[in-house]
């Protein structure tokens, strides 16, 4: 019902939809910028997730990992020597986003992976989205790639339906860009009515066909909290509203996040929201962090 009510009075303003294309700040980057990302680590998030899945709210946690590397714009994979790479490397924010809970018997495994260039001169939109999810009934695996200015689309499905596909996207602004431009410069977050690709997640829980999507784009400060500003989607389309809510000074960390749309199949289909909540948050190099005596570490991230 809520989304219905929000929906209808955007449908005016969404007749006229346009892409919004706004690159971040062409400016050096800043000394406290350096200091927190160009440190030897990363920030690793934890959350306490209540995702729906089949007419259910299921409970298990939510990661969102955010790192600093260096990429290769041709190759787009991860470089082995920087220094050898020339005018073909560029430094990526780099966030990979968990998910994992369980629907009765068996477990879900999901994860996302958006790199995104940290110098604006080097665009404004990720290089590559991938995605993974696994869970009893099989795997899933997609691959977004951006040459040439235009995505394209691989997927690997065990679904009939889904199969095997390359395809191409339409220009647009990839969801999965929003959690990494909030990190960056979310005074560069697009706003009002705009064309999105939405997030790679719920593309795979909704089964949803591969294609951009009209959005009602807000940035608003939380009256309940004046460090906290809330950014939210609207999809009049997918009956669906992300709601994200960050912290408004540099290092903009994310503090929860929520969606709201109707979940399941049948009789069971209703209107539900998944609820992301932070529980902990560290600074660590954890790619060094793998022995047995490391696993204590996960205590700190409320994960144990």
């Amino acid at each position: 019902m809520r989304i219905r009510k929000i929906a209808s009075g955007l449908a005016v303003c969404l007749s006229a939809l346009t892409l919004i294309t706004t690159a971040r700040a062409a400016s050096p980057l800043s000394d406290s910028f350096g200091a927190y990302w160009f440190q030897g680590k990363a920030e690793i998030t934890s959350y306490r997730l209540e995702q729906a899945r089949y007419g259910e709210i299921h409970t298990g946690n939510a990661m969102l990992i955010f790192v600093t590397e260096d990429f290769s714009r041709s190759k787009q994979v991860k470089l082995d020597d920087y220094s050898a790479a020339g005018s073909d490397a560029v430094k990526v924010l780099k966030l990979n986003a968990t998910r994992h809970f369980t629907t009765g018997i068996y477990p879900y495994t999901l994860m996302a992976s958006v790199l995104s260039p940290i110098d604006p001169a080097e665009g404004p939109r990720p290089l590559k989205i991938s995605m993974s999810a696994q869970e009893w009934c099989g795997q899933v695996f997609v691959q977004i790639n951006l040459k040439d200015g235009a995505y394209r689309v691989r997927q690997y499905s065990y679904f009939e339906s889904e199969g095997d596909r390359d395809l191409p996207l339409e220009a647009a602004i990839p969801e999965d860009e929003i959690w990494t431009t909030i990190r960056l410069d979310p005074s560069t977050l697009p706003v009002g009515p705009v064309r999105m690709i939405p997030g790679v997640m719920i593309q795979r829980l909704k089964h949803s066909p591969w294609k951009a999507v009209g959005a009602v784009a807000e940035r608003r400060p939380d009256l309940a909290q004046p460090e906290i500003d809330v950014y939210t989607l609207t999809y009049p389309e997918m009956s669906r509203i992300l709601t994200i809510r960050f912290r408004r000074a540099f290092p903009y960390e994310i503090e929860s996040w929520e969606e709201t749309y109707r979940d399941g199949f049948g009789s069971l289909a209703k209107e539900l929201t998944t609820r992301a909540t932070l529980m902990k948050r560290v600074m660590i190099d954890y790619w060094n962090r793998n022995h047995t005596a490391d696993a204590e570490l996960r205590r700190a991230l409320g994960l144990e």
